[in-house]
């Protein structure tokens, strides 16, 4: 696997290969055939990220065209603690997202939303982007001249759940922002 790494231009460090293979198992069951895209989408989802505050343990949703979406998920924080909170919304993606924001403790406008699909058919790879913003962060920033600016921060989530991916790309953005925080 490494060496196939290499042949697309990536020089990954053997703890890099161990992670981006236990997601190329996971994506490998799911999937039929995996494609030289697939891997790159699981590179750039694996490799350079600072250790987590929050990351995802589990996630159930439920949602139809009868009554609410609801989400039940399950986050580990950088201690190992496990912490489950469920809510309802307007979707799921709504509604994973406001349990999240149970757990965290911490109000979060979400600015920006996108998919894209990195591959093509039925199991494609999807790529969610979101930017959020804390509500009512006003920072002193001494490059404005002490100015207070809001910063917004973002965050990226790929993988052939589309659910899913929308829940790693707000949990990146979110503990961006709390890195920020500290």
């Amino acid at each position: 696997m490494k060496n196939r790494f290499k042949e697309l231009g990536y020089e990954l460090k053997d703890d890099e290969v161990e992670s981006v293979f236990q997601s190329f198992k996971a994506m490998a069951e799911k999937k039929k055939r995996v494609t030289d895209d697939d891997l790159k989408a699981l590179v750039l989802g694996e490799v350079s990220h600072e250790k987590p505050i929050w990351k995802l343990g589990d996630l159930v949703v439920t949602c139809g065209t009868k009554g609410f979406s609801t989400a039940t998920i399950k986050l580990v924080s950088i201690d190992g603690s496990t912490h489950i909170a469920c809510s309802v919304g307007a979707g799921p993606v709504d509604s994973a997202y406001k349990a999240i924001n149970l757990i965290v403790k911490e109000i979060v406008k979400l600015l920006e939303y996108s998919l894209i699909t990195v591959t093509k058919g039925s199991d494609a790879v999807v790529t969610t982007r979101v930017v959020i913003q804390r509500e009512n962060n006003m920072v002193s920033n001494p490059i404005l001249n002490g100015n207070n600016i809001n910063p917004t921060f973002s965050g990226i989530g790929e993988g052939v759940d589309v659910i899913v991916s929308s829940v790693e790309a707000y949990l990146t953005a979110l503990n961006k922002m709390l890195r920020f925080m500290e």
